[in-house]
């Protein structure tokens, strides 16, 4: 069983509003994430919260297990990777996908080939790429939460990708969302044309 943590922890300063609660199509960009990442192999939810996490949690219809609140969230999204890690019951997952939800523009199918790609690599990182660029959702195996969880908050999650060069199953694709970063009002706007 894999486990999906959708990361929407951050103040959103440069955006000035929670980007989870951003619109694409039809969607905040969170329920977008949620419906994506909805798959057989995938057993298990979070959606990691932080700054404005009451007012996040009043606008989107998950069950009460499915939040978890990162209250170290000022200190970047590694401490969201640990407090979803922290939240999956012990054993129980052969891996965590990890999505940051200012990149909403991830489609079910770039999610079903990274998931297909989990299954028949032994690969310990598995992610996608555009263009030879390195994007978004990645599974990291069971075998690097510990590294996770000790991992510096300098430099975070990447440090982990780093340390295992060697050990990463790169999932060409064409979607260009995989790489669509949304930060700040321009960024959006981009996306909303793209529809």
């Amino acid at each position: 069983m894999l486990a999906v943590a959708i990361l929407a922890a951050g103040e959103s300063r440069r955006m000035g509003t929670p980007k989870a609660l951003l619109d694409y199509r039809g969607k905040s960009f969170v329920e977008h994430l949620i419906d994506v990442t909805q798959h057989p192999r995938v057993g298990l939810l979070r959606v990691v919260l932080g700054a404005k996490a009451d007012d996040i949690r009043s606008r989107i219809a998950v069950k009460p297990d499915v939040i978890v609140v990162n209250d170290e969230w000022r200190s970047g999204q590694l401490s969201s990777i640990q407090t979803a890690i922290r939240s999956l019951p012990q054993g129980a997952t052969e891996g965590l996908m990890l999505c940051p939800v200012d990149h909403p523009m991830i489609s079910r199918e770039i999610v079903t080939q990274l998931i297909v790609a989990f299954d028949a690599s032994p690969k310990t990182v598995i992610l996608p790429s555009h263009k030879r660029r390195r994007g978004h959702p990645v599974i990291f195996r069971v075998c690097l939460y510990d590294e996770l969880l000790t991992a510096s908050p300098d430099i975070g999650a990447r440090q982990v990708v780093w340390n295992h060069a060697n050990d990463i199953e790169e999932v060409a694709t064409d979607d260009a969302g995989v790489t669509l970063n949304v930060d700040d009002p321009a960024a959006y706007q981009n996306v909303i044309a793209r529809k």
